[in-house]
């Protein structure tokens, strides 16, 4: 799955939409879509599930990486529907709820960015 299919899994799952695979590698259909935008609530836990998996068994440093590299995934997601809010709702209070999710997501992702760099050298996607 690629980072694109996967923001679109978090921004589902965000808004309470999500089901637990909502694209498949390379065939992201309108059937495929429709069907994420009628998920149920079970769907969304499954979703969540998924999300969790890569800190299974993990501890100290490997959970940190995994925990920080999910996290800046799951901000990213946030940050772009926050975005999409900007342009398209129609209450001046989502506007003004969108502008906050942005701040301070993009400072968590930069924070935990940081982190994996100056911790593990490693860089964020």
């Amino acid at each position: 799955m690629d980072i694109n299919s996967i923001i679109v899994a978090i921004v589902a799952f965000i808004v309470g939409l999500g089901g637990g695979v909502l694209f498949s590698p390379g065939e992201p259909s309108t059937e495929t879509n429709e069907h994420a935008l009628h998920g149920t609530s079970s769907d969304m836990h499954a979703a969540m599930e998924g999300m969790t998996k890569t800190l299974e068994g993990k501890t100290g440093d490997a959970f940190d990486q995994a925990f920080l590299s999910e996290m800046i995934v799951h901000h990213e997601g946030a940050v772009h529907m926050a975005q999409a809010a900007l342009e398209k709702a129609q209450h001046t209070e989502i506007k003004t709820l969108a502008n906050e999710i942005i701040s301070a997501q993009v400072s968590e992702i930069t924070q935990m960015k940081n982190w994996l760099t100056s911790w593990y050298g490693q860089e964020a996607q």
